[in-house]
């Protein structure tokens, strides 16, 4: 073999007469060789260039490339039989990449289109594949290609603009399941480290996004599905173990309608899920008050019965029912109701309310009505009822039963209305209001019972509403008059005190104060009749009162009067102007003044009191009062109503009840009267008792003050024959 004749070319002269810039990238980026053409190309000079990052040289958009094209480079290297150590065959030649569109920039800032190429240069360290490694990059000047790819470009710039603009994360796959391209989005949302990325490592990126998800498994069984069916599209929501939720939306990526790869986009729709949950609970939360409004408004909050609302609707549907269908309305309320209220307080009152609901539940079948109308008042509605009066007897029977409040024994009692369908057929209200007025029927005939509607009961409420429209005209035109009481005292057997009594006298004929006084307090009128009385009675008694400063006038103050807020200084007002001295007048109330939760009532008789007015506590015994309380309450004289004074009719009778009375209220200071005398054998078991005061028919009736000076002797003389015939000592 003869030698060539001409010299071996230098390899840097080759490399230097080539028309592409030719460039050695090392693994980091960094560039170790240039040939002249990259100096011509770029601007820069080899000096300039070595050892600067290759990237300055790349155009916007296209700074990543190279490094991408590196990794996969090495990424086939290792995977050949040279990096595994196989010797079966010949060495494979370094892989390469296909030459590429990209953007180079020169050192002016211009930028030109240019074509890349990549190979990976031959290993020389010992077959180490973890040592580092080269490319070789080869850049050809495509500028006259401008004109014809100036759109590329710009689709290149809007899209990549687009990407990165967009508030969804944007992941780009191949049809192999390679990732192809991210937006910066899409890194951020999924927090993957640019490291790992940078890596290629699929896998392992793969793994750090299954590692947030609460369910990886459906994760990877949607893409598995999706891979298996390329033009699949998908939408679904992915949930993450931190709380977020993303959309998650994939569609395929096509060019010339062939499924090249998949398309992936991530969207944060945490704070609208947040916000529909919210709005969820919240439309919950409205639907739960909606039924509890519901309930309430068809249903009494404190005893659970149906309330008047409902009763009403279940009263519409059974008189619409079939013709001879048995209708019939029991309508009750407590009697004395509020007393237990004053007394025990509201919560007690709200314990027998409960009770009673109850108890009525238990009288009536499962289908029939029980409603609270409101108060203490209650209703029965029984639909097809074969004994609507049995139904009425066992509910005021279940009442009689004692109940325990607090430590306090009680004994409720209701008055019950019953009125039913009859021939006549009658509307609802029209039903309610006879059930109403047989209601009252009971009260007026005792009470604790129960009374059918009776036509004539009709009568009897309008007798009542005429009695008031008559009271009205009779205190306008000055029909009320007073008649006087006298009171014997036990020691001196001489009227020491009268009361004034207020009368009514209609068409010549006197009406019971049972019968116009409650009328009175129902309608006021008795603030205008107690003021008449209290007037007329200083004024025609101001002379017998004058001859003897022991002597006084009682008069009856109803509860309604107390509650004027100038009842004290009308009542100094009056015995001034008639020149009576205050410590002459006894006002008598009933114990149930005492019990109203405003204490302005007691304020005012503790005023009148200071001002030397006495106090007398009338009926004592009738209400629910007791001997305890009398030391609380500002009173002078304790008045035992009738009904005790009846209860001795020989007068040889053991009557513990009558001795303790008088000895508790002695013992804290009162003086006793007792009404009702009527007859000699009273009187005696009541002076052996020393009851300081009797009052009663025995003595004498009341009477018009000009007949009162006949009624004082005729009371002295039956005093004086009474002392002639009383046996000390006799019990």
């Amino acid at each position: 073999m003869t030698a060539s004749p001409y010299p071996a070319p230098c390899p840097e002269a080759v490399l230097d007469s080539c028309p592409d810039a030719l460039l050695v990238v090392a693994e980091d980026g960094t560039i170790r060789f240039v040939n002249a053409a990259t100096e011509r190309m770029f601007g820069y000079t080899r000096d300039e260039l070595l050892g600067r990052d290759h990237r300055m040289l790349l155009a916007e958009g296209f700074r990543t490339g190279l490094q991408r094209i590196f990794f996969a480079l090495r990424k086939d290297a290792n995977a050949s039989p040279a990096a595994t150590g196989s010797n079966a065959g010949p060495v494979p030649a370094p892989p390469s990449f296909p030459p590429v569109e990209a953007y180079g920039v020169r050192r002016d800032g211009t930028e030109f289109q240019g074509e890349v190429a990549c190979s990976l240069l031959a290993q020389d360290s010992g077959g180490d594949p973890t040592a580092p490694r080269s490319m070789a990059v080869s850049v050809r000047d495509t500028s006259h290609r401008l004109a014809a790819d100036a759109g590329l470009r710009e689709a290149m710039s809007l899209l990549t603009a687009t990407l990165e603009s967009t508030a969804d994360g944007i992941l780009v796959v191949d049809s192999d399941g390679r990732i192809d391209g991210v937006n910066n989005q899409f890194i951020s949302m999924w927090g993957i480290p640019r490291k790992l990325l940078a890596t290629q490592d699929d896998e392992a990126v793969m793994g750090f996004v299954l590692d947030q998800l609460t369910d990886p498994g459906q994760f990877v069984e949607k893409v598995s599905a999706l891979y298996a069916d390329p033009a699949a599209e998908s939408h679904d929501e992915l949930d993450f173990r931190d709380g977020r939720t993303f959309e998650r939306y994939s569609r395929p990526q096509k060019v010339a309608d062939k499924v090249v790869g998949r398309v992936w986009s991530f969207r944060d729709v945490t704070p609208a899920r947040v916000a529909q949950d919210r709005i969820t609970q919240a439309m919950a939360d409205l639907a739960a008050q909606a039924a509890q409004l519901k309930s309430l408004a068809f249903q009494d909050p404190l005893t659970g019965l149906s309330n008047r609302q409902l009763f009403n609707d279940h009263l519409a549907a059974a008189l619409l029912g079939p013709y001879g269908t048995a209708v019939d309305v029991l309508l009750l309320d407590l009697d004395d109701f509020k007393e237990v209220n004053d007394i025990l307080g509201h919560h007690a009152g709200d314990q027998m309310l409960i009770e009673v609901g109850r108890r009525l539940r238990e009288c009536v079948r499962p289908n029939d009505v029980v409603a609270r109308l409101g108060g203490d008042e209650f209703v029965v509605l029984l639909v097809g009822s074969l004994d609507a009066e049995a139904v009425a007897e066992k509910i005021v029977d279940s009442l009689r039963v004692p109940l325990w409040i607090d430590g306090t024994m009680l004994r409720p009692s209701l008055s019950l209305g019953l009125a039913s369908i009859t021939d006549d057929v009658v509307g609802a209200s029209e039903l309610l209001r006879r059930a109403d007025v047989a209601m009252y029927a009971a009260k007026v005939a005792g009470k604790n019972r129960y009374m059918r509607f009776r036509p004539e009961m009709m009568q009897s409420l309008l007798e009542r509403t005429e009695t008031e429209a008559g009271l009205r005209l009779a205190v306008d035109t000055g029909q009320i008059s007073v008649h006087y009481q006298p009171i014997v005292s036990s020691r001196l057997g001489v009227v020491v005190k009268v009361e004034a009594l207020a009368r009514w006298e209609r068409d010549g004929v006197i009406v019971p104060p049972q019968q116009f006084i409650p009328a009175a307090e129902r309608s006021g009128l008795i603030v205008e009749i107690g003021t008449e009385v209290l007037l007329k009675g200083c004024t025609e008694l101001r002379p017998w009162l004058a001859e003897d400063a022991a002597r006084s006038l009682a008069v009856n103050v109803s509860g309604v009067q107390l509650q004027h807020g100038d009842f004290a200084e009308l009542v100094l007002a009056v015995t001034s102007s008639c020149g009576v001295d205050p410590r002459q007048l006894v006002l008598e109330v009933t114990e149930s003044v005492f019990f109203d939760d405003d204490c302005h009532v007691i304020r005012q008789l503790t005023a009148l009191r200071a001002a030397g007015v006495r106090v007398a506590l009338d009926d004592f015994g009738t209400g629910y009062s007791s001997l305890g309380r009398l030391q609380d309450l500002p009173v002078d004289t304790l008045k035992i109503d009738q009904s005790f004074t009846s209860m001795i009719r020989t007068g040889d009778e053991h009557l513990p009840i009558l001795s303790c009375m008088i000895t508790m209220a002695h013992g804290l200071g009162l003086t006793v009267t007792a009404e009702g005398v009527e007859t000699a054998a009273q009187a005696e078991y009541l002076m052996n008792l020393e009851c300081d005061s009797l009052q009663g028919f025995l003595f004498a009736e009341a009477e018009p003050e000009p007949a009162l000076a006949s009624a004082i002797t005729r009371s002295a003389g039956a005093f004086a024959a009474l002392r002639g015939g009383r046996v000390s000592g006799r019990r």
